[in-house]
């Protein structure tokens, strides 16, 4: 079972990582990463796997998307999943492109009713794919649409419902749609299920004055920070990694991030 804290495996990290005695308790690999038929990417993540507990994550699935599922992309991540034997594995509650064009983003959903039948049906067809739980993650936003009938807690609540999914929540993106769209965060927990919150995310952002972009490219903010402890009263001691994807530092300052982490999560748990 995998708990404690980890990091997202990056190629700048590969050679410090690959030692004895690295205070990380797990890493969570970028599915797409690996989904390729031989070379240095497998061997690196075979040396990984053989050190680490490993979650996966995509950002391709595009589970709110119209085009059909990709049975071919569906196929390598099972095999993937089979080589790794991940505790979980995670995507995005998006869409990320149409007509066959991958747009290389994660677009936020209209919150409505037939929104949330349509991707509930496709989790459960990936998940019987798979033969475990999809776990899914908020995504940061910037716009919203109006015909939206029900808050974005709200939607990922019954989703959970419906489908069996899991939960992915990234903290810093609730702050950063917290900002842009003025809802209240606190309230976004409290709606979510407690139960079903697998993993949690932390990520710096970059703060613009009217709005905030999730870039992964900065130290965790302050008040992201604050955010988690309320995070961890509410849903407890969940496994937590920081992800961190451009100004990527040598990996002894992200684990000093870490021990912060480690230290907000005893705090807020004693609370």
């Amino acid at each position: 079972m995998i708990q404690g804290f980890g990091l997202g495996l990056r190629t700048e990290h590969y050679r410090d990582l690959d030692q004895d005695g690295v205070a990380v308790d797990w890493l969570e690999i970028i599915s797409e990463n690996f989904m390729v038929d031989g070379g240095r990417p497998l061997d690196w993540l075979d040396r990984m796997r053989a050190r680490y507990p490993m979650v996966m994550h995509g950002v391709s699935l595009s589970i709110g998307g119209t085009d059909p599922l990709d049975e071919t992309y569906l196929d390598r991540l099972a095999a993937l999943a089979e080589r790794v034997e991940p505790g979980w594995i995670s995507d995005h509650l998006c869409w990320t492109g149409a007509g066959g064009i991958n747009l290389h983003d994660l677009l936020p959903l209209p919150y409505t009713e037939e929104a949330l039948a349509h991707v509930a049906a496709r989790i459960g067809r990936v998940q019987d794919k798979l033969r475990r739980p999809l776990v899914i993650e908020n995504v940061s936003s910037y716009i919203s649409y109006r015909v939206s009938d029900l808050s974005e807690a709200q939607f990922l609540a019954e989703l959970v419902a419906r489908s069996g999914c899991e939960l992915l929540l990234d903290v810093n993106n609730v702050y950063v749609s917290a900002f842009n769209h003025g809802f209240d965060a606190l309230a976004f927990f409290d709606t979510l299920p407690r139960r079903a919150i697998r993993q949690i995310h932390m990520a710096g952002h970059s703060h613009n004055g009217s709005h905030i972009i999730d870039t992964h490219d900065a130290p965790i903010a302050e008040d992201v920070f604050a955010l988690y402890a309320e995070a961890l009263r509410r849903f407890g001691p969940v496994p937590t990694m920081i992800e961190r994807d451009a100004n990527i530092p040598p990996l002894a300052e992200l684990l000093t991030e870490l021990d912060r982490l480690r230290a907000t999560a005893e705090m807020g748990l004693a609370a």
